[in-house]
């Protein structure tokens, strides 16, 4: 895990924890005069090969929430994740911190939960704690967490705003790798390029901070902040002078190359459910379902 701290004074300490098997950062938030804190996107370790879980990256993160002596008050997704599948029910039973979410989740379970029939999951939204829309704000001490809809990839996906940081999720990456696809159920280009501009418009000292990254090789390693200003300047999708008509036209081609995500499939019927695993069937087993030429 690393840690950041802008010298803003409306600065939020941010703790990034990258998980190199999904590429996926989470992020521990916390206010430094009260240390109320957030965990954001954590990640449920899960290996396709066998089918088994474990709780390591979760662990980790309560471990640096106890160390710290931090009050946890929220998880937060940005997103149904169809790369990763999400901590946030285990982390949840283990701190009684409640699951919180974009209200167009009810959007991504109804497709979903077709797909899976999965009869379980109610389409409302219940199995979040709380569902957020835009210009909704939840208290963190001194500080608050305000949120964005930024929807494009996803008809759910959110940022939030805390203080001079934005958790962006999957909507923009690293500025050498660009911004997140637009071809899931859902999802459209060019609400994603309205997303990022309502996003590029914030102030330019504003801290971006990205769901996942993909190192290109001309840095090898990986990286997870930007500023506005260095997005606008150089972002190789979005940077100033980029018109909607174009980036449309470059992602649509994109996507249209690119391979489904190897988790989507066991991702997203966890993730619908706040990170909850499918009921057991009668002989006390618990079944991932693998819908065969449907995606």
């Amino acid at each position: 895990m690393t840690d950041s701290l802008s010298s803003r004074k409306t600065a939020p300490h941010v703790r990034a924890a990258f998980d190199p098997a999904t590429n996926t950062i989470s992020y521990i938030v916390h206010d430094p005069a009260t240390k109320a804190a957030a965990i954001i996107d954590p990640v449920l370790d899960f290996t396709p090969r066998n089918g088994r879980t474990r709780t390591t990256s979760a662990d980790l993160l309560l471990e640096a929430v106890r160390n710290d002596g931090l009050d946890l008050r929220y998880l937060l997704e940005t997103h149904a994740h169809a790369d990763h599948l999400s901590a946030s029910h285990y982390l949840r039973e283990r701190t009684g911190a409640p699951v919180v979410i974009g209200e167009h989740i009810t959007d991504v379970q109804a497709i979903f939960a077709d797909l899976f029939e999965a009869d379980d999951v109610a389409r409302d939204g219940r199995a979040f704690d709380r569902l957020v829309r835009e210009g909704d704000t939840l208290p963190l001490g001194s500080m608050e967490i305000r949120v964005l809809h930024t929807p494009g990839h996803t008809p759910a996906c959110v940022s939030y705003m805390i203080g001079d940081a934005a958790f962006v999720g999957d909507t923009l990456f690293m500025p050498d790798y660009g911004t997140a696809r637009a071809d899931f159920p859902g999802g459209n280009a060019s609400t994603l390029y309205r997303s990022i501009q309502k996003l590029l418009s914030l102030p330019e000292e504003t801290r971006i901070l990205t769901g996942h990254d993909y190192p290109p090789p001309s840095r090898g390693s990986p990286a997870w902040e930007a500023s506005v200003a260095e997005h606008r300047r150089a972002n190789i999708h979005v940077h100033d002078g980029i018109e909607e008509a174009a980036f449309v036209a470059m992602r649509e081609a994109r996507d249209a190359t690119l391979e489904a995500p190897l988790l989507i499939l066991p991702s997203l019927q966890v993730n619908i459910r706040a990170g909850q695993m499918p009921p057991a069937s009668p002989g006390g087993h618990v079944y991932l379902k693998i819908p065969i030429n449907a995606i």
